[in-house]
């Protein structure tokens, strides 16, 4: 049993990772995106979400990737037998969401984030990720740390060049 949870910002490379993770080892890949919004960037019911999610984490396998709800992300943690955190400076986050907004209007994507037909509005998107990083990262790494304390696996990701290093040796 399996269960590896691949968290970080928006624009880290998470969902690409979670789901070369989850071919290779033959698991199922969950993308918490695609669970937190519904059609047109609405966020789904927090009851909703919260169902849905521990239904999700009570499988006994799993590759899940994404942030989700923060008061979420405890209880995936928990559950989780292995953490990829990818935790890059703020701008390496903002570059390569970028990247991924100019092939997402280039009709270059392949893999949009909650399957979305549109692409995020850019500002929103860097609105988020820069509140994210001010706002939930200081919590998320002590949850990180704590999982770790725990005896939980954890690989953390500070940069492109071990990210893509990480993604090679998968």
């Amino acid at each position: 049993m399996q269960r590896i949870a691949v968290i970080g910002n928006a624009g880290g490379g998470k969902s690409t990772l979670a789901r070369k993770l989850a071919a290779q080892r033959e698991l199922p890949y969950i993308e918490i995106d695609a669970l937190l919004w519904q059609p047109g960037w609405k966020p789904t019911p927090a009851e909703m979400y919260e169902a849905e999610h521990g239904r999700l984490i009570a499988r006994s396998s799993w590759v899940i990737d994404g942030l989700g709800r923060l008061e979420s992300m405890a209880d995936r943690l928990e559950r989780a037998t292995e953490i990829i955190f990818i935790d890059m400076p703020l701008w390496m986050h903002f570059w390569l969401a970028a990247e991924r907004q100019v092939a997402w209007a280039k009709g270059e994507i392949v893999h949009p984030p909650a399957g979305a037909v549109r692409m995020p509005p850019t500002e929103a998107l860097f609105r988020t990720i820069f509140e994210v990083d001010r706002d939930w990262m200081p919590t998320v790494r002590g949850m990180v740390t704590m999982a770790e304390s725990a005896g939980t696996a954890v690989h953390r990701i500070t940069d492109v060049e071990a990210l893509n290093l990480y993604s090679a040796a998968t």
